[in-house]
């Protein structure tokens, strides 16, 4: 079974194209607000502590918006450690920083894998907020990427994380 958001019931939180756009433990700057107590989980933290566990499922029910955040992260995590697989840390953290600042399709592109799980903004002002909002997720989550996969040593990643880029994640990516 699938591991699901603990932030599935957080309320007063945005939720353009039915995701919610959660607090953030974060020092970059987006439209997700900065968590109020830095030392609980975030949604990031959430997504690196599933991810090896959700990667291998072929489905995802979604029971709430903070699933979305989490299949969105999950994809994510998984396209970036396709991205260091071969790199020292130095090395890795630049590529994160060059990777999250690359162009991304966002719902409603049509490049984007998971059509059916999000819906299309509404608007263009939508559209862009959930731009920011992943670029803010994406740089976010390199950072945090970044240490856990070369917390052993910081010229060889972690072979308990790069084993996982070659999983398809929901039979799509």
């Amino acid at each position: 079974m699938v591991y699901h958001s603990s932030f599935n019931d957080v309320q007063g939180v945005q939720l353009p194209c039915n995701m919610a756009v959660l607090p953030l433990k974060t020092k970059h700057k987006g439209p997700a607000p900065p968590s109020r107590n830095p030392g609980e989980m975030d949604v990031i933290d959430e997504a690196l502590d599933f991810f090896k566990a959700n990667v291998l499922y072929r489905n995802f029910d979604v029971q709430g918006p903070a699933d979305r955040v989490l299949i969105y992260l999950t994809y994510y995590i998984k396209y970036a450690l396709t991205k260091i697989e071969k790199l020292g840390k130095a090395d890795a953290e630049k590529a994160l920083i060059q990777l999250a600042g690359e162009n991304f399709q966002v719902p409603g592109d049509a490049g984007f894998p998971f059509g059916g799980f999000f819906p299309n903004p509404a608007n263009r002002q939508e559209a862009e907020l959930i731009r920011s909002y992943f670029a803010q997720l994406r740089l976010e989550v390199g950072g945090r990427l970044a240490a856990l996969v070369y917390a052993a040593d910081p010229n060889v990643p972690s072979k308990w994380w790069i084993c996982f880029n070659k999983r398809k994640f929901l039979n799509i990516v």
